[in-house]
């Protein structure tokens, strides 16, 4: 029998996330498309370390981040009351750090293909950053966007070990589809752990597949 709680978790974690990953990583991924910083390194380095680290690592620190006891966590329990490990609420914070690079690095070489010619024309002819940015950089960098929200969104479904080291597995809470999986086949129910895992197959070929459509509508109307 399906259960629908965990899928309900699971898209509403993705969804936040990236929401939120494109809040954060769009002027990010500007600042470092244009930025001659020396500090340029540091900052790519630290954005794209869940790509090579562990998720259980990361998980850990994470966990010892937002516990009770933790600097973050605390804080957070003086304001809210409430804990943020195995909270909805660390969860998304998780999924935002694990997820940061699938969307930053992809607008990052959207923003540089652009090209700073093109910018510093839009400032010859009178335009400030932000008509600069709304005008020009993101109707060009449309792929770019697509291609970060698909990835975004479809990591953040598709995660295990940071999400299960930060929020356990409580249901209608923190469980989403990954770890039910997991927990079927532990407990050798495998017809039931068929059904969720083909489900995301067929939701991950489904989004790549619409993904690479738009995409390549795109490439034919530029």
């Amino acid at each position: 029998m399906i259960e629908l709680a965990p899928i309900f978790v699971t898209l509403k974690l993705a969804t936040v996330t990236t929401i939120i990953l494109l809040l954060i990583g769009t002027p990010l991924a500007w600042w470092l498309s244009i930025t001659r910083s020396q500090f340029k390194v540091v900052i790519e380095s630290v954005v794209a370390l869940p790509l090579v680290l562990p998720p259980t690592v990361l998980g850990f620190y994470l966990l010892l981040a937002l516990s009770p006891n933790g600097f973050i966590g605390h804080l957070w329990a003086y304001v809210s009351d409430a804990p943020l490990s195995f909270s909805f609420a660390g969860l998304v914070i998780g999924s935002v750090i694990y997820s940061m690079p699938f969307v930053v690095q992809p607008l990052q070489a959207s923003f540089e293909m652009v090209g700073k010619p093109v910018q510093q024309a839009a400032y010859t002819l009178g335009a400030n950053s932000f008509d600069t940015f709304k005008n020009i950089i993101f109707p060009l960098s449309r792929r770019g966007f697509l291609v970060a929200i698909t990835l975004g969104f479809a990591h953040t479904v598709g995660e295990f070990g940071v999400v299960l080291m930060i929020g356990g597995n409580i249901p209608e809470v923190t469980q989403v589809l990954s770890i039910v999986i997991y927990d079927h086949v532990e407990v050798l129910e495998y017809t039931q752990a068929h059904y969720y895992s083909i489900g995301l197959l067929i939701f991950s070929f489904v989004v790549l597949f619409i993904t690479y459509s738009f995409n390549r509508k795109l490439m034919v109307r530029i």
